[in-house]
């Protein structure tokens, strides 16, 4: 190639270097921009209300623009995880009628000085992972949120923080057979105690008011299951103690097994699980 052909090449190649490196500064990008979020979240929508064919009050297009207007930037719904590898996500939400029309949905908000979050890093088993060290990522707050449709138009009934940061899964709506109480079960992958955990959130008055919040988990070394402890109102469990057994043929093989399990019930006084087996043991959910 001759000497000016080179010169040319590289003046472009600088030119694009420059010009793409003078755009990024000047608008940055949606992560740490929120006027560029602001504006790929309204061009999204607007891509979905043109390829929709059936809408209707209160869908889940007009749930986004509910959450664009009324949370804080860096807000958005979350996806449930992939069923296969290549099917589209659906949006987390759940829509039912009991006294009124109700959606149910999961909002994950970003940490306020950190970079916007992406829905892509909270959800599955890889962004389980995030717990370890999600600041690079933006920190997940998720909130499971209750809203209701009256007249075409939303308003909040309630929103309930969950305790954890990445990897959800799933979201659904089960019944609590000893005292017939509805419950919503929260399922999030977690890759680091190789199993997953259950948030639970117990309407123990109602769908009008903030629910309960109990946790149930299984892995390899770590269990918790649903229990009625003390017939009262509120959902209890038990909590599982493990230990190690090694094989007599083989010494550096070990089994885990189960040594023990500990009852805790919810104690309306104090606003916490207890047991009756040592004070100093309580959790918060």
């Amino acid at each position: 190639m001759k000497p000016y052909k080179m010169l040319i090449v590289f003046s472009l190649i600088g030119f694009l270097i420059y010009s793409c490196t003078s755009k990024q500064g000047e608008g940055g990008d949606a992560a740490t921009s929120n006027a560029k979020d602001e504006q790929i979240q309204e061009y999204k929508i607007g891509v979905e209300k043109e390829q929709a064919k059936n809408r209707f009050p209160c869908d889940t297009i007009s749930l986004k623009e509910y959450v664009r207007s009324n949370y804080e930037p860096g807000t958005y719904l979350v996806e449930f995880d992939r069923t296969f590898t290549y099917n589209v996500p659906k949006i987390a939400v759940i829509y039912f009628r009991d006294e009124a029309n109700y959606v149910l949905c999961v909002v994950a908000k970003s940490k306020p000085g950190e970079r916007n979050i992406e829905k892509k890093n909270v959800t599955g088993f890889e962004s389980s992972y995030i717990n370890l060290d999600s600041t690079k990522l933006g920190t997940t707050f998720f909130w499971l949120t209750l809203v209701e449709c009256k007249d075409g138009e939303f308003s909040r009934v309630w929103e309930s923080e969950v305790p954890i940061h990445g990897g959800f899964n799933s979201m659904t709506i089960r019944n609590w057979k000893i005292k017939n109480m509805k419950y919503v079960e929260m399922n999030f992958e977690d890759g680091i105690i190789s199993g997953h955990r259950n948030y639970n959130f117990f309407l123990t008055d109602g769908w009008r008011n903030p629910p309960h919040l109990m946790e149930t988990y299984a892995a390899l070394a770590l269990k918790r299951t649903l229990a009625n402890i003390n017939n009262d109102k509120y959902p209890d469990y038990y909590e599982y103690r493990f230990t190690t057994a090694r094989n007599l043929k083989d010494s550096l093989f070990s089994s885990i097994r189960i040594l023990d399990s500990i009852p805790f019930y919810w104690s309306e006084k104090r606003q916490l699980y207890i047991n009756d087996r040592n004070p100093k043991w309580f959790r918060k959910f």
